[in-house]
């Protein structure tokens, strides 16, 4: 009888190209076949799969026992608040152990992708915490994360701000994908041990209510605790809030207690001077209380003081709370000048978007001053000028700087406040001048610094470059405290040196200074209990400037005396137009 052999078709060669290939298993196909490879896997090499299951399991339970205990601040990410029982668990492992298995994959998996998400909020409000000093606004907030990445390239390059990007987006996806794996695991093995993981459960809710009703606590924190569910109720009620202030807000805005005052009645006693308003970044309290900053900028101050006597000068400080801490500059800045508290972006954008009356238009509606703005900070369009009523704005762009940027401000301030009196104070003009400046060169992460140069020198800015190129990297400065500190006292003693130098060379006995912090620095700087409270000054030759605010009860000199009044930056306006003279004419809501 013949042999039949089983027909085979050759291999393909380089004569026959159009040979198709054998088709590829479709994704289905091929997926089960890695699992029957898998489970063939752990047929052969039972102890190693063991071993795999077991750390597999024992790190979904790490994963998700730490998402529900995890705090959101910085502060509390200590060892005991990872000692305790979460109810969430508790309520979970009953939830899940009640249901057939494909409602608890499902279950396991929405609370797993909830969980992570979560995490994620508590750690954007670390984040938000240690630099702004209040929690991660779901509503308001997702705009400031491009400023960070912003800050990020400016500080650290552009590099860096490019992996940090990558590294948060994956973490914001990767995180909730990662619990749900997670608590479908455990479901499954809860499910699969239901007898000993009931019994378990009963055990762990007895003890809970057990901690709760005596107090128990270990390690100074309560055994028993509901820390996810009490997070997930923070961020509602944060919604929730936001959502109503708004609407408050907006009504809280359209009064205004010289609103309707005519132009001739607004600042009277100040006519024929020119008054300049100047933020000075990051200027807070701590610079003069900390005892690693205070030392150097009291001294800055006190010579200051002294210089601007000898020049015919004389000054009065006290405190203001600011409306913001940490960075959102343009909240403090927004608040000082409206008379409104704008503490969030939100505030921000509706009273920007009205026509309140604004410590700079007060200036302008009169018809008798010129007003300008120098914001070296402002990089793009910047329509919020027209709000504030400033005629003219110079931006990074309009002072012919060619020096280098020193981390993220655009210029040192020395080169601003020349450019200031290059361009507009030192021009001969029809009416006096009103104006606007920010101080950049103390915004963090302050390295590298600029150093003073003799003001015949400034130029185009070139002569910054040796100082820029020589400097402390912001790398080696961002995390470490101490650094920082020392740091930010420098910064804060060169922009009041750039200013009381401007003072002492260009002004005049019709020159009126009112130069203030925007806000605290970051918590690394200035601590976790700090005020919100900054230093705020007036300067003039003029006695009669001086004497109409004696009633303020301001400490003489450029440094507040620690008892000198503090009042909400957003009380200012009313005040200074109180004491020049204007007369109020109610708008109301």
């Amino acid at each position: 009888m013949p042999v039949i052999t089983p027909f085979r078709r050759p291999p393909r060669t380089a004569e026959d190209p159009d040979t198709p290939e054998p088709p590829s298993l479709p994704p289905l196909r091929a997926l089960q076949a890695r699992l029957a490879h898998w489970r063939a896997w752990r047929t052969r090499h039972p102890r190693a799969a063991l071993a795999v299951r077991r750390t597999t399991t024992a790190l979904a339970a790490v994963l998700v026992l730490g998402a529900l205990l995890l705090p959101n601040t910085l502060v509390a990410l200590e060892p005991n608040r990872f000692a305790r029982i979460p109810a969430e668990a508790v309520i979970g492992t009953v939830l899940l152990l009640c249901l057939p298995r494909v409602p608890r994959l499902v279950l396991a998996a929405l609370l797993g992708t909830g969980l992570g998400a979560l995490t994620v909020l508590n750690l954007l409000d670390m984040g938000f915490t240690q630099y702004l000093g209040r929690g991660f606004n779901v509503v308001l907030d997702w705009g400031l994360l491009d400023d960070a990445r912003s800050y990020v390239a400016d500080s650290m390059g552009g590099a860096a701000a490019a992996w940090a990007a990558v590294g948060a987006v994956l973490g914001v996806l990767l995180l909730p994908a990662l619990t749900a794996l997670a608590a479908v695991r455990l479901g499954e093995l809860l499910a699969a041990h239901r007898e000993r993981a009931a019994r378990g459960a009963l055990m762990a809710a007895t003890v809970w209510m057990t901690c709760v009703a005596l107090g128990v606590q270990t390690f100074g924190v309560p055994v028993a605790t509901r820390s996810a569910s009490g997070a997930l109720e923070a961020q509602a009620h944060r919604v929730v809030d936001t959502l109503r202030d708004e609407a408050a807000f907006a009504e809280e805005a359209k009064a205004d207690r010289f609103g309707a005052t005519p132009g001739a009645q607004l600042v009277p006693d100040l006519r024929g001077k020119d008054v300049i308003f100047t933020f000075i970044e990051s200027y807070g309290r701590s610079a003069l209380e900390d005892p690693v900053m205070a030392p150097g900028v009291g001294r800055t101050l006190d010579t200051g003081a002294e210089a601007l006597a000898e020049a015919g000068f004389g000054a009065r400080s006290g405190w203001l709370t600011s409306a913001t801490y940490g960075g959102s500059s343009w909240l403090g800045h927004s608040t000082f000048m409206s008379g409104l508290w704008v503490d969030n972006q939100q505030r921000y954008r509706t009273v920007t978007a009205g026509d309140h009356l604004t410590l700079t238009k007060a200036f302008g509606k009169t018809g008798d001053w010129d007003t300008v703005g120098v914001m070296p900070g402002v990089q793009k369009a910047w329509p919020e000028a027209e709000w504030y009523g400033l005629d003219k704005v110079y931006d990074a762009f309009d002072v012919g700087y060619e020096g280098p940027k020193f981390s993220w401000s655009t210029m040192p301030d020395q080169y601003a406040l020349e450019a200031f009196q290059r361009l507009e104070h030192g021009r001969e003009r029809d009416k006096p001048l009103m104006a606007e400046i920010i101080l950049t060169s103390s915004h963090q992460p302050w390295a590298p610094l600029p150093e003073m140069v003799g003001w015949d020198e400034i130029g185009d800015g070139s002569v910054f470059d040796g100082i820029e190129a020589s400097g402390v990297r912001a790398s080696d400065v961002i995390a470490d405290s101490t650094r920082s500190k020392e740091q930010y006292g420098k910064s804060v003693e060169y922009s009041i040196t750039s200013l009381v130098q401007w003072l002492e060379r260009y002004g005049t006995d019709d020159t009126v200074l009112v130069f203030l912090g925007d806000h605290q620095p970051i918590t690394r700087v200035s601590g976790d209990k700090a005020s919100r409270d900054v230093p705020v000054s007036i300067v003039a030759r003029d006695p009669e400037v001086l004497d109409a605010i004696d009633g303020w009860n301001w400490t003489e000199g450029l440094e507040p005396a620690r008892d000198a009044p503090v009042w909400r930056m957003s009380s200012f306006r009313d005040r200074f137009l109180t004491a020049y003279g204007s007369t109020p004419h109610p708008t109301e809501d």
